[in-house]
């Protein structure tokens, strides 16, 4: 399952994004968008888990968790 990730702090890194998700399973992949002029991140990324239950299990707790002070949403990524 794809994971869509916003209101992240700047200062966040694919491995940190990586570590949120580990706790509830497998992390297949974790990436922070970064932008192609500034090489800075855009706040946003995506983390993909490849089971199921355990990735709506990390939506559900982590949609609205504290990261470094701002409160992230987390949803299953649309296409």
């Amino acid at each position: 399952m794809n994971i869509y990730v916003s209101n992240l702090p700047f200062a966040v890194t694919d491995e940190d994004l990586r570590s949120y998700f580990a706790d509830y399973g497998e992390v297949s992949s974790a990436k922070i968008i970064m932008d192609k002029y500034t090489n800075r991140s855009k706040g946003f990324g995506f983390v993909e888990m490849s089971d199921d239950a355990a990735a709506q299990k990390a939506i559900g707790e982590l949609d609205g968790a504290t990261v470094e002070g701002r409160a992230i949403r987390v949803a299953v990524a649309k296409p």
